[in-house]
Formats: C-alpha cells, sequence, structure tokens
C-alpha cells in the first residue's frame, strides 16, 4: 500500500504548495512511484504546478521526472445514504484507486479549514506542517502569552490534527508522524527567531511533532512556478553554473528531505 504524505495547514501563505511539489519531484527522481492530489479545488496550485511541468517538459523536449495528478473523481449524489459526505467518498475513492500502483500518494490540502482537508488529515502516514518562522503562523498551532515564552493551550489546527489522530487509534491505525517545517528562516541571529525556536520546542513536546528545517525566502521559487520545475532540474535545463543561493537551496531540499524520514527513500541528489 502507498505511504500518504499530507502537506497542511489551515493558514494560506505558508509555503505548502512549494514543499508539495519539491517533495513530490524529489521522490520521483529517486524512482519512486508518486500520484498527487490537490484539494483545493478552486485555486489548484499544486494542479497547475504539475500542469506547467508537463507543458513545458513537452515544449523544451526535456525528459524530467514526471508527476501523476489526479483530480478528485466525481460522485453520484444518488448513491450516498442519508448523512453521507460526497466529499468523503470522493476523496476515499482516489486514494483506494491509487493506492495499488504507487509508492507514495501525496495530498496538498488548501489553507483553510475544509472538510476535505478534515478528512484527509486522518488518512495521513507523514503529515508535513510548514510554517513561516512568525509568531502570526504560530498562532494556529497554539495560544502563547503576551512576552511569546509560555504556551497557554493549543490551538485550531493542533485540534484538528488531535481529532484526525484519535480517528486512527479507534480504526487501528498506525499514528500521524507529524512534522513541522519551518520556511522564511532569517538567516541572522535576532530575537524573534530565538523565541520562536523556544516556542516550537516547548509546544512540540507538548502536542507531538517533529521539526525540520524548512526552506528560506528565496526568489528562485518565484521563478520556478511558471515552468513547473523544482531546484533538482537546474541543471537538467542547462544551468551549468549555479549560483550560492541555488545551492544553498538545493541543500535546503536535501536537509528537508532527510529528517522526513519517509520508508524506503534514500537521499542520494
Amino acid at each position: 500500500m502507498a505511504h500518504i504524505i499530507v502537506v497542511g495547514n489551515e493558514k494560506g501563505g505558508a509555503g505548502k504548495s512549494t514543499v508539495s511539489m519539491h517533495v513530490a519531484s524529489a521522490l520521483a527522481r529517486l524512482g519512486h512511484k508518486v500520484s498527487c492530489l490537490d484539494l483545493d479545488l478552486r485555486q489548484r496550485t499544486l494542479g497547475r504546478y504539475v500542469e506547467n511541468r508537463a507543458a513545458f517538459t513537452a515544449k523544451a523536449g526535456l525528459d524530467l521526472p514526471q508527476l501523476d495528478y489526479h483530480d478528485l473523481p466525481e460522485i453520484d449524489a444518488a448513491t450516498l445514504k442519508p448523512g453521507e459526505n460526497i466529499y468523503d467518498h470522493r476523496l476515499s475513492a482516489a486514494v483506494a484507486t491509487l493506492e495499488p500502483d504507487n509508492d507514495f500518494i501525496l495530498i496538498d490540502c488548501p489553507g483553510s479549514h475544509t472538510r476535505l482537508s478534515q478528512v484527509a488529515h486522518s488518512l495521513a502516514d507523514t503529515l508535513i506542517t510548514p510554517l513561516n518562522d512568525s509568531f502570526v503562523d504560530f498562532d494556529l498551532l497554539a495560544r502563547i502569552d503576551s512576552r511569546g515564552e509560555k504556551i497557554l493551550g493549543p490551538s485550531v489546527y493542533s485540534e484538528m490534527v488531535w481529532n484526525a489522530r484519535q480517528l486512527r487509534a479507534q480504526a487501528g491505525l498506525k499514528p500521524i508522524d507529524w512534522i513541522v517545517i519551518r520556511n522564511r528562516l532569517g538567516t541572522q541571529r535576532m530575537v524573534n527567531k530565538e523565541k520562536m525556536e523556544r516556542a516550537i520546542t516547548m509546544l512540540s513536546s507538548r502536542i507531538g511533532f517533529r521539526t525540520a528545517p524548512g526552506f528560506s525566502e528565496r526568489v528562485i521559487f518565484r521563478e520556478l512556478f511558471p515552468r513547473g520545475l523544482t531546484l533538482l532540474d537546474l541543471k537538467d535545463i542547462g544551468v551549468k553554473q549555479l549560483n550560492i543561493s541555488n545551492i544553498a537551496a538545493r541543500q535546503e531540499l536535501r536537509d528537508m528531505m532527510k529528517e522526513l524520514k519517509l520508508p524506503g527513500v534514500s537521499i542520494d541528489f
């Protein structure tokens, strides 16, 4: 059965789709069979990213690792029993179809609280939560005192993950491996950065997640999207000499992939 990776965070702008595309593309480059689902049915950022990749590589005549992207199947509402949710069935049907033929299924969740996102979290073997290095984003995980030093209690997203964990436990499934990825970390030593480090460390032991390094703020990510490319594709498209920022970004991706500790994955890029 496929290992299900869910990338979730109820706040927009945290880098979910960028992380999703790079994780999925890295796994495909390492020889794994990966399929992707985008649960933001309106914006479809990951879906557009994958489509951009297919169009660019076909036009340029490039042979790059491709990702299998799938829309959720339509379900006839007349087939549902009273009280059943059509979105539950659309997602479960998609996963059931993809599981036998894939090593990994990556699900990119919307930056809001939806029924689809709730269900997806309960399916996660690995949950990746990108988080900007800001107490504005931290507030989604937990409430903290005015000095940024004391955790007052879990917040809405953490409670949703807790509910998903309870559902998995009731179904006899293995626990979710939850990893919070810190994106847009500043390179300089700053008071906010140090407070965030302490707060996340306190919270991780309290509600049970691991932390991993994410991506710094770099222009390259905005430039890659229209062509559907990732950091690992740069040399394949003719970039012979990577600049310092690109090299650093590739190292960030390598470090992040290692810390995810996905089953059967050996990082050799």
